[in-house]
């Protein structure tokens, strides 16, 4: 009779175990689920911007597509383009002030240009060899500049008809041992491109 008595207490211990590994079980499994269901709803978010994301980016294509031909459709032409018209302006040592004379000659470049419309204007900005690689990049692009806005105030060229571009020193039109190569190198280069 003891011997049933023990191992009837023995079953209820293993019975009342399996209770509470069960019971233990369902709540990892109830937590794990809820993580997962946690993460699912996170990754559908993110879906759904990707989703939404690639939308806007294939409408920006489109888009992008539709003004890539109308450029194509107003460029057309340009291949015939031939320069029109060429002149240079000097400058004084370390400056971008345009003078009297560079103001006759961009003026001549702006009366060519509101003949032909359709005309578009390369401004090469120039230096002497004096000074740093840097700094005379930086004064052959102001100097360019200077002549832009000349012709922008002064007779209205619209800014997309200009390109400008600076050369500093690395293209002279003299070499240091010519007479007054400095003041020759110290310039803007024009010219106008057009249909002839």
């Amino acid at each position: 009779m003891k011997r049933i008595a023990l191992l009837m207490c023995l079953l209820a211990v293993l019975a009342a175990g399996c209770g509470v590994n069960k019971e233990y079980v369902a709540e990892q499994i109830g937590a794990s689920e809820g993580r997962t269901a946690a993460q699912v709803a996170t990754l559908k978010d993110k879906t759904d911007a990707n989703a939404a994301e690639v939308e806007r980016l294939r409408t920006l294509a489109g888009e992008l597509s539709t003004k890539t031909d109308l450029a194509i459709n107003e460029a057309k032409g340009f291949e015939n383009y031939q320069i029109i018209w060429s002149g240079v302006i000097n400058f004084d040592f370390d400056s971008w002030d345009i003078t009297a004379t560079g103001e006759q000659i961009l003026s001549e470049a702006g009366v060519k240009m509101e003949q032909h419309p359709q005309s578009l204007i390369e401004i090469e900005g120039h230096t002497d060899g004096t000074g740093s690689g840097k700094y005379n990049m930086m004064l052959g692009e102001k100097r360019a500049n200077s002549s832009k806005r000349f012709l922008a105030e002064r007779f209205g060229i619209s800014l997309y008809r200009m390109f400008i571009i600076s050369y500093g020193k690395s293209k002279p039109a003299s070499m240091p041992d010519e007479r007054e190569a400095a003041s020759k190198n110290r310039r803007v280069t024009l010219k106008v491109w057009g249909n002839p």
